[in-house]
């Protein structure tokens, strides 16, 4: 079951809006820890920065039941699994995936130790700025440059260099931080579901390694809320210490199918709620909303040029076709970022 068997509970959840009022407070970091700026309370409006449209009224609309236990869609709170795409659901993903600055960052810092990189692809293409020929190099191109910039190392060095990177790394742009450049609509989202006692996971194709370092500290989902595409690890002695070494074989890739088998493996419940932006999370969508019950999907679909980017079936990141011709049947809700969002970005920090 969809979000189309929720509105018409609507009026039932106001009648009773007293009684949500005590729903469960999770202990995680708000999206004022996150961003700085107050969160609603229960009074207010809990998605300030949302415009009044349908994809604000389905979320709204369903976690009014799901929370309501006199609402025939109730959801009991250990079945409340959200789950969200990060690149381009939760942060700007253009004009590159940021893991993918972040390897050509670390080739060009990295050089000086690898005089050969200037002659050998794909590492050539990444020094002299050619994105042809790293589209060319393809994904044995891909799997070489990962294996220079993330193995060969322990994961706690690995977290520190990603942190030190997300420190001083500027969107081309925006001129910001990355991790500045979450959108604000959608901290409010999570906000608004643990304080109605939802459990929010990131299933993104990124790298688990690359995103743990920060998404606490962002979006308030701890480490152990992160499911991501991996590489293998193993158990080593150094100094008689023990640490985990970062391998150069791949363990799991989390994109597309590979999204509701990692959430299976690692979370065991199917979700009721998820978020994506791409064709990258149809399968997630699918998964999520097949399952018996009320359930609810959605899609950020990036219209706004002028705040952020517009793009969908042509891009090279994050490319939206197939998921957007099906929203309709499937009851998804696709939300228009130019037209629904009144701000993309949290203000910039004084």
């Amino acid at each position: 079951m969809t979000i189309q068997s929720v509105s018409e509970s609507r009026r039932h959840f106001l009648a009773s809006a007293a009684s949500l009022l005590a729903a469960v407070q999770l202990p995680v970091a708000s999206a004022q820890e996150a961003t700085g700026e107050p969160v609603a309370n229960a009074n207010d409006d809990p998605l300030p920065s949302w415009n009044k449209c349908a994809a604000r009224t389905d979320i709204l609309d369903f976690v009014a039941c799901a929370t309501d236990a006199d609402c025939p869609n109730f959801i009991p709170p250990a079945e409340r699994i959200a789950v969200f795409d990060n690149d381009g659901t939760l942060w700007c993903e253009q004009p590159v995936y940021v893991q993918m600055q972040f390897v050509f960052d670390r080739v060009r810092q990295q050089a000086a130790q690898h005089p050969e990189w200037k002659t050998a692809e794909p590492f050539a293409a990444v020094l002299r700025h050619d994105i042809k020929a790293l589209a060319a190099a393809g994904e044995k191109g891909m799997l070489q440059l990962l294996a220079a910039t993330h193995t060969g190392m322990t994961t706690a060095d690995f977290e520190q260099i990603v942190t030190q990177w997300l420190a001083t790394a500027r969107h081309p742009k925006f001129d910001r931080p990355y991790t500045e450049l979450v959108y604000q609509p959608m901290l409010e989202v999570l906000a608004f579901l643990r304080s109605k006692g939802f459990k929010a996971y990131i299933v993104s194709g990124g790298g688990i390694e690359f995103m743990r370092p920060f998404t606490e500290r962002v979006y308030g989902i701890p480490p152990e809320q992160v499911i991501g595409s991996s590489g293998k690890l193993k158990y080593e002695l150094r100094d008689a210490e023990p640490v985990l070494m970062r391998l150069a074989e791949l363990d799991f890739v989390d994109d597309k199918t590979g999204k509701p088998v990692g959430i299976q493996k690692l979370i065991g419940r199917r979700p009721v709620f998820a978020f994506g932006n791409s064709d990258g999370d149809y399968e997630m969508l699918r998964w999520t909303t097949a399952g018996k019950g009320s359930r609810i999907g959605l899609i950020v679909h990036h219209t706004d040029a002028e705040r952020e980017y517009a793009y969908d079936r042509d891009s090279h990141v994050g490319r939206l076709a197939r998921a957007l011709d099906e929203a309709p049947d499937r009851g998804w809700s696709v939300v228009d970022m130019r037209r629904d969002w009144k701000t993309i970005f949290p203000p910039v920090a004084k």
